[in-house]
């Protein structure tokens, strides 16, 4: 049985810090290897015996330094071989006399004097602390000859206060600090130093940091790799365009109006390895939802659409475009890990699912208020706000006093703003344009080229979505259970309810035999006209018809959502059967001169009914389908001109006129 400590059964040495002890003097440097290769042949099994006889070493010697070398270092390894240089300090020193008066040059010696006096006053110390957080004190780097140093401002009001709580905690003139000449202003900078710079994110945020960058990736497979292949890492993220936009709307008269509304997001994927945009959404709204997540996601997977532009001199260029536009083979190619960051549309249950478990990928959030975990797609942001948005009139600045802020202001001229059109064709332009631009970080090869030479010419292996996936990508949303209703009282037919409207047909509202039951809805939250149902067991049940005016009129969710709020304002004023999204498009365009807002949300329903489909799109396969306006007794459109969204809003259908009760003004 070995006769060791406890403590020195188990030592490995190969774990402990080494010391560069060959740089030291002959003296220094063999003693230094005399103690490490005791220590080394104890860890061995060699008996204390054999190790005294052969080194000239006690074994209470040797225990000391083992007890040195195991003890935690502040960088949170044990100190190991460091413990073993002469002179190294593994304890704080701690003082136990109180500092006495010498003459008039004041203290004899006050080491460790403020520790032992935040030990007897422990009020003192939670105090000096909460200054710290605070900022009451800020640490400053200079480079002084060459040498980076350390220095602290507001340290003088700090002191001041400090004595005054000195004195309220009971110290007279007598104790120290009073009782030294400096009032002990040296000794609390070194201690407001030591507490500042005992963490890099404490020293950060006392020098005036927001953010911590650099710290080195860690490869235990929690956080996504290095890409050294197109499609396995891919960024995502929304920007805020800081520009100002306009919406053009035409009345039954013929008559256009102009009004400014909010800024919108710019939703972007873009791959790591050969920095190509692979999708972009815009989004017309205060904040994104995961609805506008999985449509970025939708449109990455799918192939992308040539755009006609109608501003003159706007085009692709012979090396501009998209990854799918150039090589049609990466239609529906999907990626290995997914960078973004930890907005509640990003980590919501329906885009980790579609993320997960339908494109089969692993994201990765990073963590919080961490811009540079996602630095290429950061960078992205950056080049489309120096060479698109603070290019254009109603440019509204990185901050308030900037510059160009006041440069580009059109004096409140509605008719120099962007308009939304015009800004769908400036970031398409933009973005085909980044991506055939010689990149710095691609050795000045284009994102395009990059993405060619692996796909084309290492023959890169991808993997594509699966063929029955490609067919429903509307599947990315999470399926609802809606109960079926009816009511056989008043002859109601079954049907079930989903955000306020009925959805039934001709099968559901014959069977009688489901009511009560619950069934897995499908929808595709950009065409509400029609919902997919399944009963529990997963059998289909067919495509369920929403009812009323929600099945004539093109709408998304969020426009339903909307309409359903206004008619809980204004509930006492909507007519019975009335169209409930042209009394929306009405009360909006007569709010729109007032709220950049309603102004925001008319655009976003002009730009829906512009561009929805001339046949209702149910939860199933995605084609390309010719865009127009289904037909609409109330809204009608017109071709879009290059000021802006342009929409005719028609009249009612005319009513026999009744005959005036007044008279001619004749006299008999």
């Amino acid at each position: 049985m070995s006769r060791r400590k406890p403590e020195f059964q188990a030592i490995d040495v190969a774990t402990w810090p080494d010391v560069a002890y060959t740089e030291f003097d002959h003296e220094a440097q063999r003693a230094f290897e005399a103690r490490m290769q005791a220590l080394v042949r104890y860890a061995r099994g060699e008996s204390l015996k054999h190790i005294e006889r052969s080194t000239g070493f006690n074994r209470r010697q040797l225990y000391r330094w083992l007890e040195r070398a195991l003890s935690p270092h502040p960088d949170g390894r044990p100190f190991g071989f460091r413990a073993l240089v002469s002179y190294v300090r593994i304890a704080e020193y701690v003082r136990l006399s109180p500092v006495q008066i010498c003459g008039e040059r004041g203290s004899c010696g006050a080491a460790g004097a403020l520790s032992q006096l935040f030990e007897r006053y422990p009020t003192l110390a939670a105090w000096l602390l909460l200054q710290v957080r605070q900022r009451r004190v800020l640490l400053e780097q200079i480079n002084t000859d060459g040498r980076l140093r350390t220095r602290l401002r507001g340290l003088q009001p700090l002191h001041d206060e400090f004595l005054r709580q000195c004195r309220a905690v009971g110290l007279t003139a007598a104790d120290y600090p009073f009782n030294t000449a400096g009032r002990a202003i040296r000794s609390l900078s070194q201690r407001l130093k030591a507490e500042m710079l005992r963490s890099f994110g404490a020293a950060a945020r006392s020098a005036g940091a927001s953010h911590l960058k650099g710290l080195p990736r860690r490869d235990d497979g929690v956080e996504s790799p290095a890409a050294t292949r197109p499609y396995q890492v891919v960024e995502f993220d929304g920007h805020r365009l800081d520009i100002r936009l306009k919406v053009v709307v035409r009345d039954p008269l013929g008559f256009e109006h102009e009004f400014e509304m909010e800024r919108v997001w710019l939703l972007v994927i873009i791959d790591v390895c050969t920095r190509v945009v692979l999708a972009y959404h815009l989004v017309l709204a205060r904040e994104y939802s995961r609805y506008d997540v999985i449509k970025s996601i939708e449109k990455a997977l799918e192939p992308h659409r040539t755009r006609s532009f109608s501003i003159e001199g706007l085009g692709y260029g012979p090396q501009d475009g998209f990854a799918s536009q150039r090589l049609p083979e990466l239609a529906y190619v999907t990626w290995e890990w997914m960078k973004l960051d930890n907005a509640k549309a990003n980590l919501a249950n329906e885009t980790l699912t579609a993320l997960c478990e339908f494109v089969g990928c692993l994201a990765d959030a990073g963590p919080r208020y961490s811009p540079d975990e996602r630095p290429y797609i950061e960078r992205f942001f950056g080049t489309i706000a120096s060479r698109l948005s603070s290019r254009l009139p109603g440019y509204t600045g990185s901050h308030p006093r900037d510059l160009r802020r006041a440069l580009a202001d059109p004096k409140g001229n509605l008719r120099l703003y962007v308009s939304l059109d015009e800004l769908e064709e400036l970031v398409e332009y933009a973005i085909a344009g980044y991506n055939g631009t010689p990149h710095s970080g691609l050795n000045n090869a284009t994102p395009l080229e990059a993405m060619e030479y692996f796909i084309r010419g290492k023959q890169m292996v991808v993997t594509w979505l699966a063929e029955h996936h490609r067919r429903t990508l509307c599947l990315m949303q999470s399926a609802r259970r809606c109960p079926v209703r009816a009511y056989l009282d008043q002859g109601v037919r079954p049907h079930i309810n989903l955000h306020g409207v009925r959805y039934t047909n001709d099968v559901l509202a014959t069977s009688t035999h489901l009511i009560g039951k619950h069934l897995l809805v499908y929808m595709n939250a950009d065409d509400l006209r029609c919902v997919r149902g399944f009963l529990s067991d997963g059998t289909e049940l067919g495509v369920l018809d929403a009812q009323g005016a929600w099945r004539v009129v093109p709408h998304n969710l969020k426009l339903r959502q909307e309409i359903r709020k206004h008619q809980g304002k204004r509930r006492s004023r909507t007519v019975v059967g009335a169209n409930p999204i042209e009394a929306y498009v009405q009360t909006k365009l007569a709010q729109a001169k007032k709220t950049r807002k309603a102004a925001t949300e008319l655009a976003h329903a002009v730009k829906l009914l512009a561009s929805a489909p001339t046949v209702r799109t149910p939860v199933g396969p995605v084609r390309p389908v010719e865009t127009g306006m289904a037909a609409s007794p109330a809204i009608q459109a017109v071709p879009a001109t290059p000021t802006g969204t342009t929409v005719e809003l028609a009249p009612r259908t005319p009513v026999r006129p009744k005959k005036l009760s007044i008279g001619t003004g004749q006299v008999f």
